[in-house]
């Protein structure tokens, strides 16, 4: 049962304050871990192909942050990985006030951690502004953070218990983590280059999973060190005792997929998303977009004849542009009781639909008001076949390549010139911002999927969310209202196809931050961006910067001053990769040197053809005498045989066809027979402008 929120009287309250603060300081820890990542052999968690994944100190799953909110958290992490390849770690939720270079965004906070060197982490869990002095409390995660790593398998969960004692609005027994994932056969950086930035995949599908996973970790507290239980999905089981309250972590961990996430015989109760506290709020299902996540209190059953229930996390098909046939979309695990026959399960739970899942339907406990915006930046999403024949993502048509200075270097070490945007990149998307400035950032998705959004260092409002742009119905496009008293606010929010979401932070966190979509293909193929929070603020080495750090930087080759490529300056970016540029219209040079091989070509043909009429017609008058015999000399050639002439299309069974649509494309040889079909691309690809 959920305790309701009461409100202390300010006597109490301050008493109570004090009396945390000095049980925060006492029960205060320093939690060190040491994570030697390298590949490990023979993981098969689905069950259907073993492969090797990213893992920690030779093991998979990793390691466990599991630690009160006054602790302080370092992580050493050392690359085993392979020659010439990078790595770095993300907190993913953290705001990291004041220690943003430990963000682990690589090319923002960081350079790559070189093989066999190693990086220390430290998370001393920094409150959301100097505003704010309550620390982060709730469900987190810590992922690689570089070349597609976490999709094989770098990635786990950070949860953090309030400083007892606290004043609660919920209460709980114990404490599970439920983990969701999609899983791939194939290291995913060979999956990236060779299936998805391909020049064989121009409508930019992404790479299909093998399979969906749940898997669960008992993390009650911070006393007994969480532990992952026994198996994955169908052979995962997540014990209950009758009547006991359980808070559920819900993390979705994957690199494409989201999940509809539901329980058979049980009701549940949202209390926190993405460490955001919400009033309890009943729900059926959750929508679990990449990245994100939720808490639920779970009330077990007290049933006199016992039973074992379903825990479903059914993919959303909608992710993918083709659903293979032997993808099990629909994933489960097993709730388990005392005494339940081990096959006695309880009545599955039908969802006839899953409907539209709306943010802004939560309230958080700690109201924060919408304040009006200082700034406006917009941002447009869209997918384009390159000039490269590879498809690529933009935000208001940048397609984003990675500094090679770090721009958090940048923005400390370029004075005045810090606060122009191109000193970051031509392509890095990068939007410079005032100090304390309320912003409001505008995401107009014109893709056909579904993008969720993060956002490092901060939480967000999420002041206005739409279906659908160009409707005129309020329930789908609603006008915005601009009277909310508590925006929800969280780090990852999902933008549907032709919607909009509108958010708003105060940048009160100098730093450079990344704002991307999670979705990891998409991520590599450029929908991304940099926010550079007061740069004037930092140039005063406000941050001071670990000098290992930028050591490591340069031990590589990389400048850790300067602009981009390490310059003092906002045009010379010599050296930075330059991505593919958007296919040219009208008449290119290309276009102009085909169009004049093409008449060429035409004029030499009819010059032959002439010639062979001059001299057939000299042949005809020297076999005047064999005019009854018919003449289908030319004809023959193309009739004869199985191929059908241009002007009798219908003979070769293309009667009718409609002229309006039909590109030269189209027209294919589907056999040997040399007989022609029409073939349409697959009608779940990839419509990159839902408006022109």
């Amino acid at each position: 049962m959920v305790a309701p929120h009461r409100p202390q009287k300010p006597a109490l309250a301050l008493l109570g304050t004090l009396l945390c603060s000095l049980l925060a300081i006492a029960s205060a820890a320093v939690v060190e871990q040491h994570w030697n990542i390298n590949w490990v052999p023979d993981q098969n968690p689905d069950g259907l192909f073993p492969r090797s994944v990213i893992g920690v100190n030779g093991t998979w799953p990793p390691p466990i942050i599991n630690v009160n909110a006054s602790d302080t958290v370092r992580i050493t992490a050392t690359n085993n990985l392979e020659t010439g390849v990078g790595t770095s770690l993300h907190s993913h939720g953290m705001f990291f006030n004041r220690t943003g270079y430990y963000d682990g965004a690589v090319a923002l906070t960081q350079c790559p951690i070189p093989p066999g060197q190693s990086f220390t982490y430290e998370t001393l869990n920094s409150p959301a502004s100097p505003a704010d002095r309550r620390k982060q409390m709730g469900t987190f995660w810590i992922h690689a953070h570089n070349n597609d790593q976490y999709t094989d398998g770098l990635r786990s969960p950070v949860i953090i218990h309030p400083d007892e004692p606290v004043d609660m609005h919920y209460s709980y027994d114990d404490d599970y983590t439920v983990i969701l994932g999609d899983w791939y056969h194939s290291n995913y950086t060979d999956l990236v280059k060779n299936e998805f930035m391909n020049r064989k995949n121009p409508t930019g599908a992404e790479p299909v999973p093998k399979s969906g996973l749940i898997y669960f970790a008992h993390t009650s507290n911070k006393t007994s060190a969480a532990t992952y239980l026994p198996g994955f999905s169908e052979n995962a089981t997540l014990p209950f005792e009758a009547g006991k309250t359980y808070r559920l972590r819900v993390i979705n961990m994957s690199a494409l997929a989201a999940f509809y996430f539901y329980l058979s015989g049980h009701d549940m109760q949202v209390i926190e998303i993405e460490g955001v506290d919400v009033e309890p709020r009943a729900v059926d299902f959750l929508t679990i977009s990449v990245a994100q996540r939720f808490s639920v209190l779970v009330t077990a059953r007290n049933d006199s004849e016992p039973q074992n229930w379903k825990l479903h996390a059914n993919m959303d098909e909608d992710m993918f542009d083709v659903v293979p046939s032997d993808l099990q979309l629909n994933v489960s695990a097993t709730i388990s009781y005392p005494n339940a026959p081990k096959d006695a399960y309880g009545p599955e739970k039908i969802i006839e639909e899953y409907t539209y899942f709306d943010d802004l339907q939560f309230s958080p406990i700690n109201a924060e008001p919408m304040v009006n915006p200082d700034a406006v930046h917009r941002l447009d999403v869209s997918f384009d076949t390159m000039s490269n024949g590879e498809n690529y993502a933009a935000f208001n048509n940048i397609s984003y390549i990675a500094p090679q200075t770090p721009a958090l270097f940048s923005a400390e070490s370029m004075g005045a010139l810090a606060s122009n945007p191109a000193i970051y990149g031509p392509n890095s998307n990068a939007f410079v911002m005032k100090h304390n400035d309320m912003i409001e950032v505008q995401l107009f998705n014109w893709d056909a999927g579904k993008h969720p959004f993060h956002l490092h260092g901060h939480h967000f409002q999420v002041v206005h969310k739409s279906q659908d742009v160009t409707s005129d119905d309020p329930l789908i496009n609603p006008p915005f209202n601009a009277s909310q008293v508590n925006p929800m606010r969280r780090d990852t929010v999902m933008v549907p196809p032709g919607g909009s979401a509108f958010l708003r932070f105060r940048a009160d966190n100098p730093g450079a931050w990344f704002f991307h979509c999670h979705i990891d293909p998409h991520l590599v193929s450029g929908l991304a961006s940099i926010f550079v929070e007061a740069p004037d603020v930092l140039s005063d080495n406000y941050l001071n910067v670990p000098s290992f750090i930028k050591d490591q930087c340069r031990a590589q080759g990389i400048a850790a001053t300067g602009n981009a490529v390490g310059l003092n300056s906002t045009t010379d970016f010599q050296g930075l990769a330059k991505g593919p540029t958007y296919l040219e219209s009208g008449w290119t040079g290309r276009a102009i040197a085909a169009f004049t091989g093409c008449i060429v070509t035409g004029l030499l043909g009819l010059a032959t053809v002439v010639v062979y009429g001059w001299h057939s017609g000299e042949d005809e008058e020297d076999e005047e005498g064999e005019e009854d015999k018919p003449y289908d000399k030319g004809r023959k050639a193309v009739t004869n045989g199985t191929g059908a002439f241009a002007s009798d299309l219908s003979n070769a069974g293309c009667a009718e066809l409609p002229a309006e649509g039909l590109s030269s494309s189209a027209l294919t040889s589907d056999d040997s027979s040399g007989n022609f079909g029409l073939h349409s691309r697959n009608e779940n690809a990839r419509t990159h402008s839902l408006l022109a």
